[in-house]
């Protein structure tokens, strides 16, 4: 079932669960989108297929807000507003060690490998390279673990994943830049996302918390920092 948490004739918001894909993959399993457009066909009787525009992405492990566009001009203008920097997005994540600087703008330039679906940090004039840029800050401790506040200013493949884990502090249970053996959900979580209605221009912002009950989330006090 989809938890779809706002919609109206031109933009659907939802949260998305983790492990499954946005978009449909190699792997064919169900993805988002998949199941979102399902969602509007069964609920809006719906003769035929229903379009729905992917405008951003998330990782398959990561869960969270995510929005979405029901027309072709509504894609075009949120499409244009992310390509300006004008979508605030906001994720929540634990680390497996603190950051020495509790605070950091962390600047990097990332290159995607396709056959290894991983991403690694390069030199910024490295042909393929890609800008990625992230302001994050730590907002409680446990141990050497932290829980921490990231808010994007790109959005690049894995892009958290990789520039934490470049700092020496991977997200906790990430198999893919940080413990391989390690067990249980990836800790990132998209929080919030701030956008302009491309329709009326009206400011919306949608904030879905993490998993409170699931380790690590529940080692911390995360509905005190949902509120800043």
């Amino acid at each position: 079932m989809c938890d779809v948490i706002f919609e109206d004739n031109h933009l659907l918001v939802a949260v998305k669960p983790q492990n499954i894909p946005v978009q449909l993959d190699n792997s064919q399993d169900l993805d988002f989108l998949t199941m979102l457009k399902n969602y509007l066909i069964k609920t809006h009787n719906k003769p035929g297929k229903a379009y729905l525009g992917l405008v951003h992405r998330l990782d398959r492990p990561t869960g969270g807000v995510m929005v979405f566009a029901k027309t072709s001009k509504c894609a075009e203008r949120l499409s244009s507003q992310i390509k300006d920097r004008k979508v605030e997005k906001i994720y929540f994540a634990v680390l497996s060690k603190t950051p020495v600087n509790r605070r950091g703008r962390l600047i990097n330039y990332l290159k995607k490998d396709q056959r290894e679906n991983k991403v690694n940090i390069v030199p910024q004039y490295e042909e393929g390279a890609k800008e990625a840029v992230l302001n994050y800050e730590v907002l409680e401790t446990k141990g050497e673990k932290c829980l921490v506040r990231i808010s994007l200013e790109t959005g690049r493949s894995h892009q958290i994943r990789v520039q934490m884990a470049g700092i020496n502090c991977p997200v906790v249970n990430d198999q893919k830049y940080g413990d391989e053996n390690s067990k249980g959900n990836l800790a990132l979580w998209s929080v919030e996302i701030k956008f302009s209605h491309p329709i009326s221009q009206k400011t919306y912002m949608f904030r879905v918390p993490p998993p409170y009950d699931d380790s690590p989330w529940n080692e911390f006090n995360v509905a005190k920092y949902l509120l800043l």
